[in-house]
Formats: structure tokens, sequence, C-alpha cells
């Protein structure tokens, strides 16, 4: 990664941010531990101290008209708007699944179009099960499948940072854990072979890698063998989406964290009869649907992770 990275918050401006009364939380990696700092959304970007390596977006279920949000388009554009008034905005999106809600080509077109209102240079994708509902090589593959030779999963480098997008949705089956297969594990063993422990990987995938709730399905069951190829690096960062809210752990180097939606919540973990949208008041959802920011930096290795909700 070249040194002219941005450097990452120092404790001092963490607790400027913190002053301004938060609007999400800035995770900070640091040796292993994951400290959460409140985020606020009137920080201006000399406290904020760097410029994000690339934005998040997950689950935006275009098509999706319950009560829960009969405007998910307009809750994207509201995302959209955010991200694109950002004072410094990353040259990466990644949306990490669930672009759609039922697989169905207008839906996918319509996501297009908002998408590419993003004044966002790169965007990648991976799979949720919403999107492969017609089955594989169908919609999602024909829009999506180049970058990946219609697999789901491939890799890319930038500015010293390797990104695995990995596909856990293909066999998927309701309130079942998702599954990467042989096939895949054995490419991300080979793609992972020969590279410095010290590059930085970021893996996303649409399903948790690990995992949260095993009776909702909130996990992938394979995943213990995929991280066994990423334990030697030092700084790995595992996004999803899927579960509709904020949920972290660290182990050892890696962290996994999860990300809202922009089109509804679901409960927590347990916290009823099941996962499936979960209706609030309208004046609270806009506080439960955001994205994410990740800065990475090499010296010394750091990630951070900016949550941030749309009001």
């Amino acid at each position: 990664m070249s040194s002219d990275l941005p450097s990452q918050p120092s404790r001092r401006n963490a607790l400027k941010c913190l002053a301004f009364g938060g609007a999400g939380t800035l995770f900070v990696l640091s040796g292993g531990v994951l400290t959460p700092v409140q985020l606020a959304l009137g920080a201006s970007p000399e406290e904020m101290s760097g410029t994000p390596l690339f934005l998040q977006i997950s689950d935006s279920h275009i098509g999706f008209n319950k009560e829960a949000n009969p405007d998910v388009a307009g809750t994207l554009r509201q995302t959209i708007a955010y991200v694109n008034a950002m004072p410094v905005k990353p040259a990466l999106t990644i949306h990490t699944g669930d672009i759609t809600h039922l697989s169905k080509p207008a839906e996918f077109d319509l996501a297009a179009q908002l998408m590419s209102e993003l004044k966002i240079t790169e965007l990648h994708t991976v799979p949720g099960e919403h999107d492969v509902t017609d089955g594989p090589g169908t919609e999602y593959f024909s829009r999506f499948g180049k970058a990946s030779d219609n697999r789901g999963y491939y890799s890319f480098d930038h500015n010293g940072v390797h990104f695995v997008g990995l596909v856990n949705v293909m066999h998927f089956k309701p309130n079942g854990l998702g599954g990467l297969g042989d096939e895949q594990l054995e490419w991300l063993e080979s793609d992972l072979k020969g590279r410095s422990s010290s590059t930085p990987i970021v893996v996303f995938a649409h399903m948790p890698m690990w995992t949260i709730y095993e009776p909702w399905g909130w996990g992938t069951g394979d995943a213990g063998q995929a991280m066994s190829y990423l334990k030697r690096f030092g700084s790995v960062t595992v996004l999803n989406g899927h579960i509709h809210q904020i949920v972290s752990k660290v182990e050892g180097n890696i962290t996994f964290h999860t990300a809202r939606s922009t089109a509804y919540p679901q409960p927590t973990a347990g916290n009823g009869p099941g996962p499936g949208p979960l209706v609030v008041p309208s004046d609270q959802l806009p506080k439960m649907l955001g994205v994410t920011s990740i800065t990475v930096s090499q010296h010394p290795l750091k990630a951070t992770l900016a949550d941030t909700t749309l009001v």
C-alpha cells in the first residue's frame, strides 16, 4: 500500500467526534483490538481524519413494498444522496447482496439506475439469496457476472488492499446456514497463497461468515475452512449483510462486521418467531438504515469502520 494513504483518527480526534453526539459507530482495529467510538455526521473531514477506502451498501431489496418500508427505492436514494454529499468520497462501493427482492428484471433495472447515480468510480457486488431466486446464470449473473466469469466469487486489488468477494447463497435453504462449497474454498486457498501476510485483506459476502444465530441460519457452515486460510494475515476485515443490523466480533487479527440494510431492519437474533422485515414507527426507520465506510492504513496496519445511519 502506498505511504500516502490517510492516517487513522487519534484518540483526541475520536473524542472530538464523540462530543458531537453519535450518528453511527466508528470501529478502530489496532493490534487485534476493536474499539467502538461514536461517529457524528456533524464532524468535519479534519476531525474524522482520512479518506475512506471504500463504502459498503447492503440489502437494498428493490421491489419490496410491504409495511416495513413501502418505498425501498426512496431510502436507497437517500443513501446515495448521503454518499454523494460526503466531503471526501471513497473510490469503491461494495454491495453485499440482496440488491433486489425477487430477482426480477425490472427490479435489477431500477437498482442499476439508482446505483448509477453514485458519484463513486467502481461498484463491486456479490449476490444475496434474493438476487438468485431465479437460479444460477440468469438475471444477477447476466448483469454482474463478468468480473467473476459467472462464478460469483472473485478477487481484485486496490491501493495495496486485496479484496475477495465470496458467494454463500447458491445452496441457501430458508433458515439454513449459507455454504461456500469445495470448489470455491479451493479457489480461495489458491488465491491467497503466495501473498504477503502483511497484505491487508477485505473479504465480503452476503451471509455472515461466522455463526451469529444458527436457528435462523445466520452463518456459513463451512466458513471455518475459509478463515483458516486468512489467519496468517495481519489485518483481515470480513463484511456481510443479510441480517440488516450491526453485529461485530474480533478473532485475532480478523474483524467480522455486518451491515445495516438500506431497506428495512430485522429483529435481533432470537427476538421473535424468526427473521424477516421488522415494522418500526416511520420516524424511527431512517435511524435503523445506513451504510459503512472503511479506511485501511499500512503503517501501522489498521482498519477503521464507520457506520452511519440515514439521519
